[in-house]
């Protein structure tokens, strides 16, 4: 059994309307804690808030384009003591070949899964520190652990954001503040599913997004980095020295996996 109120009374969930970042936020309102969910969409956002007022904790929305930065999320939450940010925020924004897209739009995908991601875990892991108490999980994605067409940007982006993950665990861990990026796979999300992901490829490993998000908070104080979904196998294959054909053989499992697109 988990134990969450290590990390206080409130907890940040940016990307918190739907999928796995919904199904974190139950959990977290099953276990008496209050939220502060961020996401672009106010419906999907206000949905999962009713859902979580259930279990009778205060949940406060905020509807903000992560793209243009933290300061919205900082606004709200004030002075407000912060003691577990779940950043769920990372979406490929722009699903382009790096020639043919534009590269304001490339910049936007850095913004969400870099830039601002950076200063939201500044902001709020400083006075975690301070109180030597506290606790940082960052969703990455198994794209990062290789370059794949159309995600030549947003595979970078998820690599940056494992090694952050790595690094941070290793400034907080003497300090009372757990860190873990929680590695998804192919997750039945609307996300993944609004893309057109064929979930029904032979041999293919799917993820449920209240199994994964069960998975990360349990995972939370084990950090630096934990697989979720059983994928442990796939991305130590990813690992091959021989990047070419690590590389091939993945880009056509993905040709499968997207219908041939």
């Amino acid at each position: 059994m988990r134990d969450l109120s290590r990390y206080g009374s409130c907890a940040v969930i940016a990307g918190g309307s739907e999928g796995v970042g919904a199904e974190f936020a139950a959990l977290l309102a099953a276990a008496g804690i209050d939220l502060v969910l961020v996401a672009r969409r106010p419906g999907p956002l206000e949905t999962t808030a009713a859902r979580c007022r259930a279990h009778g904790v205060d949940v406060q929305t905020v509807t903000a384009d992560l793209t243009a930065g933290a300061g919205a999320v900082i606004a709200a939450t004030g002075d407000r003591e912060i003691g577990l940010l779940i950043y769920n925020a990372g979406a490929n924004t722009c699903s382009e070949e790096f020639l043919d897209g534009d590269l304001d739009a490339f910049g936007r995908v850095v913004d969400l899964n870099v830039t601002t991601m950076m200063a939201l875990v500044q902001h709020y892991a400083r006075p975690m520190r301070e109180r030597r108490r506290g606790g940082i999980l960052l969703v990455g994605s198994m794209a990062g652990y290789l370059g794949s067409t159309r995600h030549t940007v947003y595979g970078g982006v998820k690599a940056f954001g494992r090694i952050f993950a790595e690094g941070l665990w290793l400034e907080l861990r003497d300090h009372g503040v757990d860190v873990c990026e929680l590695v998804l796979g192919v997750t039945r999300t609307p996300a993944m599913e609004r893309v057109g992901l064929n979930f029904d490829v032979p041999g293919m490993k799917v993820a449920e997004p209240a199994d994964v998000a069960a998975e990360g908070l349990d995972r939370l104080a084990h950090g630096p980095v934990h697989i979720a979904g059983g994928n442990q196998d796939d991305v130590a294959r990813r690992n091959d020295p021989d990047r070419a054909a690590v590389v091939l053989g993945a880009h056509r499992f993905l040709q499968k996996l997207m219908g041939g697109r």
